[in-house]
């Protein structure tokens, strides 16, 4: 099946029901059908030919997705651009996958007069939200068109979306989806997290990543997207409890600001049922604290751009094991492998592990992208042996659940003793003046690298370093503890979240000769 249809099913579902809601506009899915189609239309009349590449930039709202599902409609691939990445980072995104058509908000004319400098195979430009300016409006491309489905064919090797690699180490690298891609990762989904009532689901990270992903596959089934630009903590918890929002992602670390508002305990979460998180390894502690909060509504997924979203899922049952010493420890790990993913655990030489034993967490089967676009070398790279080679280290229990270890790049080697800095990082995480933290390797003349502890504190709290390297030895020992910590006032992030260890790495090792 093509990505549209799952849409189109959720349209016949019940056209009436709210499809999109954010601060300005509410539409249902009837209306969000028409304007795909009309959008679709204008793509194909103005030359958009079966798997070129559309663009959508700009904050998270309706409209974006609305030409989003237009692309999909006219056979195209949709190529998130996200707003919070650099200007450069996004040129050669946008450069490096052959972007034909931009759709824009305003708020980013003066990047997009870059873009047009930087990124000669873009043809088109289209303003979502108003006339003026570089591109078309969006209401001048569709006003001569049908508004009916064009019906583009499309098989199951389409391809239907180019997402980028993390991005946190070295340039992006464009991830192609094709349609089997997104229908492996819609049955992982149901299959992981059937529906109980008709779902409300909270858009709040970025529309560009898991949260858009998320989006189009709950369409399927009908669901209400209620839209915010952006996280803040109290209008999550608001919009949880006066939508009655059933289904929610955050990354770890904006899970993290969320707990720590003073205010957060007040708010009704009753009507969730699914609490999503990925993205990075959570604090076995603050994912307790949720289970208080909002109840027993977490969910963990792993994946990633090459493998999206449901390689593992650990349950909200699968979380209700507090008080048990003996299954308690799963909430450490993501999971059990979902229904059309195999994963495992491979050593360097390509030989699979048995239990308990510590290697490369591979995955194979169709949710695997095909490959990288136009780098066939990073491909290969990555697909040795048969599996697709995820970076993580990792171990799978006995009872199959899967535990990730660490970033194999993030590996300290110190005295040499290969230590994982997520195991430091749980134990720092559990110290309640702790918001947020990252483990890194700085250069020791002694060691070679010497393990050091970064913290972002919680507004108003103290702690020193002293008693941090006191906690990490108490719980882990010397050789892993933490020589040294600093507290500064806020970590680095990606735009989609996530702590950058390299940036702060790299602040230790700046003009040195070498960096291990």
């Amino acid at each position: 099946m093509r990505v549209i249809d799952f849409f189109d099913r959720g349209v016949a579902l019940d056209p009436e029901r709210i499809c999109l809601k954010d601060a300005s506009v509410t539409r249902t899915y009837a209306e969000v059908h028409r304007q795909s189609c009309l959008i679709a239309n204008a793509l194909i009349r103005d030359g958009l030919a079966p798997e070129a590449k559309a663009a959508v930039y700009s904050p998270n709202a309706a409209a974006p997705f609305e030409c989003v599902l237009g692309i999909f409609r006219a056979g195209g691939a949709w190529v998130p651009i996200n707003a919070r990445n650099a200007v450069p980072e996004n040129a050669y995104i946008l450069d490096n996958c052959d972007v034909e058509v931009l759709f824009y908000h305003s708020e980013f004319e003066a990047n997009v007069a870059r873009f047009a400098e930087q990124c000669p195979t873009i043809r088109q430009y289209v303003c979502i939200d108003r006339a003026g300016g570089r591109g078309t409006w969006l209401d001048d491309l569709i006003r001569d068109v049908p508004a009916t489905d064009p019906d583009v064919p499309g098989g199951r090797d389409s391809l239907a979306s180019i997402f980028s690699s993390g991005g946190t180490t070295g340039r992006p690298k464009g991830v192609m989806w094709t349609n089997l891609v997104w229908e492996i990762m819609l049955a992982n989904f149901y299959t992981s997290m059937p529906r109980r009532k008709p779902p409300v689901h909270l858009v709040v990270a970025p529309m560009t990543h898991a949260a858009g992903g998320l989006a189009i596959l709950m369409m399927a089934q009908g669901t209400t997207h209620v839209i915010l630009p952006q996280f803040h903590a109290q209008a999550v918890a608001e919009t949880i409890q006066n939508e009655g929002v059933t289904h929610l992602f955050l990354p770890p670390t904006a899970i993290y600001v969320l707990l720590a508002h003073k205010e957060v305990a007040k708010y009704d979460y009753s009507s969730l049922e699914h609490f999503i998180y990925a993205a990075a390894p959570m604090s076995v502690e603050k994912l307790k604290e949720c289970l208080a909060v909002f109840g027993p509504v977490m969910s963990q997924t792993f994946g990633q751009a090459e493998a999206p979203m449901l390689c593992t899922f650990l349950s909200p049952e699968g979380h209700q094991v507090i008080g048990d010493p003996e299954k308690e420890k799963r909430l450490a790990s993501c999971g059990r492998p979902t229904l059309h993913t195999a994963v495992a655990i491979m050593d360097d030489d390509g030989h699979l592990l048995g239990p308990d034993e510590r290697g490369e967490i591979v995955v194979r089967g169709n949710l695997v992208m095909p490959g990288y676009y136009r780098n066939q070398a990073a491909t290969d790279e990555v697909s040795t042996f048969g599996w697709h080679h995820t970076g993580d280290i990792g171990y799978r229990d006995r009872d199959g659940y899967v535990y990730i270890v660490d970033r194999k790049k993030d590996m300290i080697i110190s005295g040499g003793f290969n230590i994982y800095p997520s195991e430091i990082e749980q134990v720092i995480w559990s110290h309640p003046a702790v918001q947020d933290c990252a483990v890194v390797g700085v250069p020791d003349e002694k060691w070679g690298e010497a393990v050091k502890a970064v913290i972002e504190l919680k507004p108003g709290a103290s702690l020193g370093e002293d008693e941090v390297i006191r906690l990490c030895k108490e719980t882990l020992g010397s050789v892993k503890a933490p020589k040294s910590a600093e507290f500064w006032p806020a970590l680095p992030r990606s735009p989609v979240g996530k702590v950058r260890k390299k940036d702060i790495r790299e602040s230790f090792w700046a003009g040195r000769d070498r960096a291990i």
